[in-house]
């Protein structure tokens, strides 16, 4: 389709938005891939049943499973302008970008070696998550779970297992917590 020539009122207000401007709208419809929102401002989308598009990872920082943890249908929302998709003529929004990034404070007050206690969120076959802050999980891989040789995470813990870890890596870049049992000595 040709949306410059179709819907040129539509092109327009897209073309007028700027990187960084904060749109508001209502949530109009969650798919597996995002969020359409119905812009305040600016036309209706003709196929869409949002103008706005905020991907699964401009949803939160925090980890979650479905949009529908995040935002609800008919919620109001504001989120940052990031892009004209010129392909789908929709706004890409980001919801996280209006918020603090929780790992980049907890950064701020944590040092490789400070020991941590958390509870063990999900398990997979390299390892365990744990959660050490709200909103904050750090990564043990299996090698740094026990000293003992194990084939997989559930012989030595399971899921909502309370532990004690130390803190062996803080990538501020890639927003990852490397974690470690091995130095600690407790459960």
């Amino acid at each position: 389709m040709d949306w410059q020539a179709e819907c040129p009122e539509l092109w327009a207000f897209l073309e007028s938005l700027q990187r960084g401007e904060n749109l508001s709208g209502t949530v109009a419809a969650i798919e597996p891939f995002g969020v359409f929102v119905a812009l305040d401002d600016g036309p209706q989308h003709p196929i869409f049943p949002g103008l706005g598009l905020i991907t699964m990872p401009e949803l939160s920082w925090r980890r979650f499973e479905a949009a529908s943890d995040v935002v609800q249908v008919g919620q109001r929302v504001s989120g940052e302008f990031l892009q004209f998709d010129t392909h789908n003529a929709e706004a890409r929004l980001s919801l996280r970008a209006t918020q603090p990034d929780p790992f980049q404070t907890f950064a701020d007050c944590t040092a490789v070696g400070q020991e941590l206690r958390g509870s063990v969120t999900k398990m997979v076959p390299f390892g365990v998550f744990v959660q050490v802050a709200d909103g904050i999980e750090g990564l043990v891989h299996l090698r740094d779970l026990t000293s003992a040789p194990a084939e997989g995470p559930e012989e030595v813990v399971q899921v909502d297992d309370v532990v004690t870890v130390i803190v062996t890596e803080v990538d501020r870049e890639e927003r990852r917590l490397s974690l470690s049992r091995r130095t600690t000595g407790r459960p």
